[in-house]
């Protein structure tokens, strides 16, 4: 048994042909190039693209397995390189129980599953070619779907403002829209960890995960857990996931929440914050107000801790894009020293950092590691950052 570093939510933005899957994705998101930097910069074992449904996305994956650039897995999954990918989709539920849209992940083991779901898929949104489209039947429907194709379902950034499970406060319980029995694992989002949701007892039952929703190259891994499997693949992810036969995630790496762009409840109009919801803006006296996830959260806990669940830890990590003063000719010298960036924020020392970038950098480097940076906090659309050290 080994561990495995996995981001399983990363877009396309664009097909080989140029053609838009994720409209606010990339030009350079393609299929072949996240493969290529999740495999060889990030150095990720396990990743799930989540636009697969697409049909020029399906053909570019059948022409990676004829050129022998992509092996199809007997346990699971798409093998490039050392890189496992689980074939996924998003799609937004907007049904008669919703009061809102709903972003939720379905990943599946094979490419002719992917294929399948692809085709029924096509039959209930309006343009199957993109990212994240309404579909055209209640959730509990889409979840038996899924879940007929042997494939996982996961609800997605579960608590980010819009287009989200508990989003603005519309819902007050994932029953009101889906199967429980049928959930899979929650995804947290960026504005929140398991902290911050630890009371809120519905998720009890549930693994939390944690990924970057990439829509770019560069956003890859901003946040993955580590889980423990007998080798990356789809059968293993599902034991992990159901925390069966000793697989599991023993770590979730995530942003510290008060970089999130939705951590904080905010004036629409000029994001000053706002303590509650039901008050204008005292900046401004704009009465639309953003609420943020850490009041939603807030919200919905409900309970007193005596039967809380054990869960592995979250690290609050700033990704290596986020830290001042590392470019990207300081990234490539650290690239080329330590080959991947996993290598960099999980082997390397603070001494061989020193050797390769100036020392403060390096502590920069060593501080974001370990989570004692200090921020700005976002809201409202707006991402938190981090402060330079005087």
């Amino acid at each position: 048994m080994k561990e495995f570093y996995a981001d399983l939510h990363i877009h396309i933005g664009r097909t080989r042909s140029g053609r838009s899957v994720k409209i606010t994705g990339a030009k350079t998101l393609t299929f072949s190039k996240v493969l290529q930097v999740a495999s060889e910069r990030k150095g990720l074992d396990l990743i799930g693209i989540i636009d697969c449904h697409s049909p020029e996305v399906i053909e570019e994956i059948e022409e990676g397995i004829l050129e022998g650039e992509v092996t199809e897995k007997i346990e699971g999954g798409l093998l490039y390189r050392n890189t496992t990918i689980i074939p996924g989709s998003e799609i937004e539920i907007y049904d008669q129980n919703c009061n809102g849209p709903i972003h939720v992940l379905a990943y599946f083991p094979t490419l002719k599953a992917m294929k399948e779901f692809s085709t029924w898929m096509g039959g209930h949104v309006k343009n199957i070619t993109l990212s994240s489209q309404r579909i055209y039947c209640d959730g509990r429907t889409l979840q038996k779907i899924v879940k007929s194709l042997g494939g996982l379902f996961i609800p997605a950034h579960v608590f980010t403002p819009f287009k989200s499970l508990y989003g603005k406060g519309v819902r007050s319980s994932l029953t009101e829209v889906l199967d429980p029995k049928l959930i899979d694992a929650i995804e947290l989002g960026l504005s929140s960890d398991t902290e911050m949701v630890k009371d809120i007892e519905e998720l009890e039952s549930y693994v939390f995960v944690t990924n970057s929703d990439a829509h770019s190259l560069g956003k890859i891994a901003r946040e993955y857990q580590k889980i423990r499997l007998e080798e990356p693949s789809f059968n293993e992810l599902e034991k992990a996931l159901r925390e069966k036969e000793n697989r599991k995630v023993t770590a979730n790496y995530g942003l510290n929440p008060l970089l999130g762009k939705y951590h904080q409840t905010v004036c629409s109009a000029c994001l000053h914050q706002v303590l509650r919801d039901s008050e204008p803006c005292s900046e401004c006296g704009n009465k639309s107000i953003i609420k943020g996830v850490s009041l939603r959260i807030e919200e919905l806990s409900n309970m007193n801790g005596s039967h809380r669940r054990e869960r592995p830890p979250y690290i609050h990590q700033v990704p290596l894009d986020f830290i001042p003063g590392l470019g990207p000719k300081s990234m490539e010298k650290l690239l080329e020293a330590f080959g991947t960036e996993m290598n960099i924020l999980h082997e390397v020392t603070l001494e061989q950092l020193k050797e390769i970038v100036p020392e403060k950098l390096a502590s920069y480097i060593d501080s974001a590691r370990k989570g004692t940076l200090s921020f700005e906090v976002g809201g409202g659309g707006k991402y938190g950052k981090v402060k330079r050290e005087s």
